[in-house]
């Protein structure tokens, strides 16, 4: 059962909302949920990782590449996608400092399935350490389908702190949208957690450039 009432969760987005509308930047500020943990021991405690879709894309200028064989190249170029072929690859020679820098690059990656088992192998553990491993896809697959299911996928994942922030929407989405995408992702968040909502010591919402919001 929550215990964050729909209604108190609108009325705080429509808040963040209307921040973002009185000081228009030039370009659509990312909405984020921040969440403050309590009762818990990052040192001794199972730490939690978990995804889940959100129903709306909440960062749709997310920066995705694809590690591609030569169908999925194809594809790529139809749809504006940027790939690497395995030769590009292989150019960065497990070079530590420029898999680093691809990482960087860009929010996530895709890979081919009949890449994904030589991937460790041409770059070495960087795309892992930072977190990036490539989301394997098939040739059966959608690849724009794919690349959006990407975009709407979020992770929470306990580290050494108790302060968690994960993107859940954008400026430019309704209200609606945005309740949709945040009542998931907290509910979600609770189910990770060892003991549900007794470890949710505090619920924000902001946008880049504006003032949080409590929720909880």
């Amino acid at each position: 059962m929550s215990k964050i009432a729909v209604s108190s969760v609108r009325t705080q987005l429509q808040v963040v909302l209307k921040g973002t509308e009185e000081k228009k930047r030039n370009f659509a500020e990312t909405i984020e949920l921040q969440i403050g943990l309590k009762n818990y021991d990052p040192q001794r405690d199972k730490r939690f990782s978990g995804t889940i879709r959100l129903p709306n894309i909440p960062r749709p200028r997310m920066s995705v590449c694809i590690l591609a064989d030569a169908a999925h190249v194809d594809q790529a170029k139809l749809i504006d996608l940027e790939f690497m072929t395995v030769e590009d690859l292989k150019k960065l020679n497990k070079n530590k400092k420029l898999v680093k820098k691809l990482a960087k690059k860009y929010d996530a990656f895709l890979a081919s399935e009949a890449l994904i088992k030589q991937i460790p192998r041409l770059l070495g553990p960087g795309l892992s350490k930072a977190g990036k491993f490539p989301t394997p896809v098939s040739h059966s697959e959608d690849l724009e389908k794919k690349v959006n299911e990407v975009k709407s996928t979020i992770k929470f994942q306990l580290k050494k702190v108790l302060c968690l922030g994960v993107a859940i929407g954008n400026a430019e989405m309704s209200e609606d949208q945005l309740l949709a995408n945040v009542m998931l992702a907290i509910n979600f968040l609770v189910s990770l957690l060892k003991k549900g909502w007794q470890n949710v010591g505090s619920l924000h919402c902001k946008s880049t450039m504006g003032r949080p919001q409590r929720l909880y």
